[in-house]
């Protein structure tokens, strides 16, 4: 994995954030649908967010009203 690499998988819908390059040794739940990647020494390597598109759904509807309200 890239550094700093995001990629959404659209028939999975899972997004995810590469924070650093490493080997993933565990995977942690922060949230529900929300989990980190760790490296063998415990740090975060990689964040994903499933079922991405119901999840961010409600931030992309706020944002798309301030854009539009601005403009």
């Amino acid at each position: 994995q890239q550094q700093n690499k995001v990629h959404y998988d659209a028939e999975s819908d899972v997004l995810y954030f590469g924070i650093q390059v490493g080997m993933e040794e565990e995977v942690i739940e922060i949230v529900e649908g929300v989990n980190a990647e760790l490296d063998e020494k415990g740090q975060i390597i990689g964040v994903e967010i499933l079922n991405a598109s119901k999840v961010l759904r409600p931030v992309a509807k706020s944002l798309e009203l301030k854009i539009l309200h601005v403009a």
